[in-house]
């Protein structure tokens, strides 16, 4: 026993060391860097949302709803662009042959529903619209939305073409859901050679027994984007 305590101490305290060997590589905010928010939509972050009893938790305790305005907010004040990467679902995506498990829940509760890719009938107020409080941002000049992506990655939509057609090599990344659409946006993103930071509350994700997303994705933000942020530190940096 004495034994199996000694090297259980032995190995986590090499891996704490590997930790704080970690690089941290920095991220400096300049002309080229844009900020990219993923799902600012209803059914993530407002309490009457489909997923708001699963991901509620981890919104409410990183104040994520203000955090994301915060970016909004701070973008209008520099003009810096906003590009939001939104996720809706129309009649023809319930026909997919098969799906993986987030994909055959989303299409259960009609996540992020939308009436058809050519209406917006039924959209105001739905699940798949923005929450209230940032469509006076949505509306501004700085702001681009893209075409919806249709997992978790921007591999699906033209996210990374309108980035490089308009000058960005450099991302600020936040919004829903933490280790799903965002970490999947970060994922693809620093592989088609942009560099990402991400803003850790202003993002959350689903907590469920046995299983919390929002951990599992600060392990990968930390692991693979450049500098990973508060939203207080990320103001800072803007503000320079």
């Amino acid at each position: 026993m004495k034994r199996l305590i000694l090297l259980t101490t032995i190995l986590v305290s090499g891996w704490s060391r590997v930790l704080a060997q970690l690089p941290d590589p920095g991220f400096t905010v300049d002309a080229t860097t844009a900020i990219v928010i993923t799902d600012p939509q209803n059914d993530f972050l407002s309490p009457d949302g489909v997923t708001w009893g699963v991901v509620g938790e981890s919104v409410t305790a990183n104040n994520t709803v203000d955090n994301i305005e915060t970016l909004f907010k701070i973008a209008k004040e520099k003009n810096m662009t906003v590009f939001v990467s939104p996720h809706y679902y129309y009649k023809h995506d319930h026909t997919w042959q098969f799906e993986g498990a987030l994909e055959a829940l989303m299409h259960k509760i009609n996540m992020f529903e939308r009436t058809g890719a050519l209406t917006t009938e039924g959209f105001e107020g739905s699940g798949a619209d923005w929450l209230d409080q940032y469509k006076k941002y949505l509306e501004g000049d700085n702001v681009i939305v893209s075409s919806p992506h249709k997992v978790y990655g921007p591999e699906s939509n033209d996210l990374a073409l309108q980035l490089r057609k308009h000058g960005f090599n450099k991302v600020i990344l936040a919004g829903m859901s933490a280790n799903l659409c965002t970490e999947s946006h970060m994922r693809d993103l620093v592989e088609s050679g942009f560099e990402v930071a991400v803003v850790k509350d202003a993002t959350a994700a689903a907590i469920v027994p046995g299983y919390n997303g929002y951990e599992a994705a600060l392990t990968n933000f930390r692991f693979i984007a450049s500098h990973v942020f508060t939203t207080e530190e990320v103001v800072k940096e803007i503000n320079k």
